[in-house]
């Protein structure tokens, strides 16, 4: 899933405008007041909500999964790592 298109193709939310909006969804459910038929729509908003944050922080997991499965030179390699830059010190 990309930040512009969701999996049908429509347009999505980026993480952090999800988990903002699922705060203030669940904000309003819990101050009350609300008719039975707006919490359900709320609740119903909710769970969407909660579905793109899911598919986005499962997409984070398989990010650093992937990067940590990695061989150490193939992570390394073009990064300039501390030990690079250390090194460079020493013979510069």
């Amino acid at each position: 899933m990309s930040e512009d298109t969701g999996p049908k193709g429509q347009a999505a939310l980026g993480y952090e405008e999800a988990r903002d909006e699922l705060v203030a969804v669940v904000r309003r459910l819990e101050a009350g007041g609300a008719t039975l038929e707006e919490s359900l729509a709320l609740w119903e908003r909710g769970e969407e909500l909660a579905r793109v944050c899911r598919t986005w922080l499962e997409g984070a997991r398989a990010r650093l999964d992937a990067a940590l499965a990695a061989p150490e030179d193939e992570r390394s390699a073009g990064t300039g790592t501390r030990d690079d830059a250390a090194q460079e010190d020493e013979e510069g």
